[in-house]
């Protein structure tokens, strides 16, 4: 029986190439807290995950595209762009919502949806 946090995500690390220039941009743009552990970890809180940006290693083998969400979905996305990011596919619908992807200031790729707008 799986119980509490058993066999769930529990953390993200991302291997960036500036964990202050990470730092920066999520605090910024997304209002991420942080907990400095020298200069090469960051670790952070967005109030329901919690992870890091390291500049060790990175991952041997693939990777994982992280959504975030944002109620505000153009909102986000002006914030995004007026810290650094870059849009790299501006909001389309998919089954379920709207999103857009964007690089970090690192090169690191994610991506934001919401909800469909309401056809009312």
């Amino acid at each position: 029986m799986q119980t509490g946090n058993d066999r769930r995500i529990d953390y993200l690390e991302f291997t960036v190439p500036d964990v202050q220039v990470a730092r920066r941009f999520f605090e910024a743009a997304f209002g991420w807290v942080f907990s400095d552990y020298g200069p090469d970890y960051q670790s952070f809180t967005d109030g329901r995950m919690d992870g890091g940006f390291t500049t060790g290693a990175p991952p041997s083998s693939g990777g994982v595209l992280v959504v975030l969400y944002a109620s505000d979905l153009a909102d986000t996305e002006a914030r995004v762009a007026a810290h650094g990011g870059r849009i790299t596919r501006p909001v389309y619908e998919f089954p379920g919502g709207r999103r857009f992807h964007f690089e970090d200031p690192t090169g690191r790729e994610l991506a934001v949806w919401s909800e469909p707008l309401s056809k009312t």
